[in-house]
């Protein structure tokens, strides 16, 4: 075979694959249920385990056979051959060491075993099974023997494991040095991506006491919409079509929330009513912005090398872009003084950027946003700051996970102006929470607060849209109203 070693004779010599009485006698494993099909995301559904647990036995005779394999096989000539060959050729060497060992496998039994071996040597092991569902929104690995995911916005313990610490240590830097990036005792904290955008964190041992910690905020395989979390009941549809219109009319945006409200993903549904004749220039720790346009440019910071040098941060990006031609700026996440930068940025002349950042209410966005620029030693006064803020930021979509695991937009929020030195804020739309069902699911609506005339009317009616805004505007209204009789 292709990826086996060669001798003289083709065989495989550091091998002893007659079977000892020991390797004869090993426990058959328990059969592995396949898991449930994708279901509907977000759906509110009862969470199964992910499969029925694994005996000790079947984690020994899996690293008996992966031994045996990683003996007998040459990864130099296994690295030549495309993935489907490569699986093809380690499923054949392992068919025949278990021939020769002796052990004693159903069909089934078999196939687990040989796609278990091959996700090991090829792909993320034990991780592969939940990357490949599409209606799980986190995986949390805590150590080798406890993994978590989050599906319908509820986090269940699965039965995944990992043979030992140094298993996950292994997929853990395999994913991290896919995007330039290590992982290891002088630099245990990391933040890396997957092919697909999604998000990784892993922090290792000694500052993980129990193992390494993997977290992955998985992104789905078809992209989610705006019109798609409508059906989730994320926002009303007159809702959405506001929202539709603040994009499309190249408002100054910030979506604020808590962790896993849902933030990004709203931020790729907005970016969906950029112009494609537009240039976007996207700044990111860990690039997951899946922009469709065709005039995209996607820039991502650095951690310092070995030696603590060449580190390249959020600001340094922002700073940069200013001198590239954008007509609109997205920055993934606000988290430090990048906020000044991305402020001037909305200032002069690049309507329609956009950002996220953590955040319980918009009032506390605007706090936060003047905190973060503090923060970043600039000695500017209060109410100077505060002015740039409402001269710059236009609207603040907040999102919410709310306790029934479910996510909501529950403001729309227009900036207005200063009264004073206080930053004056209008809601346009608010969530309003009316009780719950018999299942523990919030029963609520988006609720219009009157306003008639926003203060983006005018740039509304500059881009042609002031009749679908005043549209939009009053079936809010209405179907307020109904909710209210």
């Amino acid at each position: 075979m292709f990826g086996k070693r060669s001798s003289g004779a083709g065989a495989i010599p550091a091998l002893n694959l007659k079977a000892p009485a020991a390797d004869a006698a090993v426990a058959r494993p328990r059969q592995v249920e396949p898991h449930p099909g994708v279901n509907e995301a977000r759906k509110a559904a009862p969470v199964v385990p992910v499969e029925v647990p694994r005996s000790d036995e079947y984690y020994q005779m899996k690293s008996m056979i992966f031994g045996a394999l990683i003996e007998a096989i040459d990864l130099s000539q296994l690295a030549k051959l495309d993935g489907e060959s490569a699986r093809e050729e380690i499923r054949d060497i392992i068919n025949e060491i278990i021939s020769l060992k002796n052990v004693v496998l159903s069909i089934s039994e078999q196939e687990e075993l040989l796609d278990d071996i091959c996700n090991d040597v090829l792909g993320y092991g034990p991780l592969e099974p939940l990357l490949a569902r599409d209606d799980i929104a986190d995986i949390m690995v805590n150590g080798a023997t406890r993994t978590f995911i989050e599906v319908a916005g509820k986090i269940t313990l699965t039965n995944i494991r990992f043979r030992d610490n140094a298993q996950l240590m292994n997929i853990c830097q395999r994913i991290v040095s896919q995007v330039g990036r290590r992982v290891d005792e002088s630099s245990p904290i990391c933040d890396a991506r997957l092919a697909d955008g999604s998000r990784v964190n892993v922090i290792a041992p000694p500052l993980a006491i129990d193992g390494p910690a993997l977290t992955i905020r998985k992104f789905r395989k078809d992209k989610l919409t705006l019109d798609q979390i409508t059906r989730f009941g994320a926002i009303s549809p007159p809702g959405a079509e506001i929202l539709k219109i603040i994009g499309k009319v190249r408002c100054n945006i910030v979506i604020s929330g808590g962790t896993g409200s849902g933030k990004t993903t709203l931020l790729n549904c907005l970016t969906n009513y950029i112009e494609h004749d537009e240039r976007v220039i996207t700044c990111e720790d860990a690039a997951e912005l899946q922009l469709q346009q065709p005039h995209v440019v996607r820039l991502e910071t650095r951690p310092p090398n070995l030696e603590g040098t060449g580190a390249v941060t959020m600001r340094d990006l922002v700073k940069n872009c200013l001198r590239m031609r954008p007509e609109r700026i997205i920055v993934g996440e606000v988290r430090g003084p990048e906020a000044f930068d991305l402020l001037q940025a909305m200032n002069t002349g690049h309507d329609g950027s956009m950002g996220t950042l953590h955040a319980n209410t918009p009032r506390e966005c605007l706090s936060r946003i003047e905190s973060m620029i503090t923060m970043g030693g600039f000695t500017l006064p209060s109410k100077t700051l505060r002015e740039m803020i409402c001269s710059s930021i236009d609207i603040i979509i907040q999102a919410q996970r709310m306790r029934d695991g479910s996510r909501r937009i529950t403001h729309i929020t227009e900036v207005m102006g200063m009264e004073g030195e206080v930053i004056i804020t209008q809601d346009l739309m608010t969530y309003e929470i009316l009780g719950e069902d018999a299942a523990g699911k919030l029963i609520g609506r988006h609720r219009s607060t009157g306003i008639g005339r926003p203060r983006f009317w005018e740039r509304a009616r500059y881009f042609g849209e002031e009749q679908r805004l005043a549209a939009a505007l009053d079936l809010l209204e209405e179907q307020g109203e109904v909710h209210a009789a």
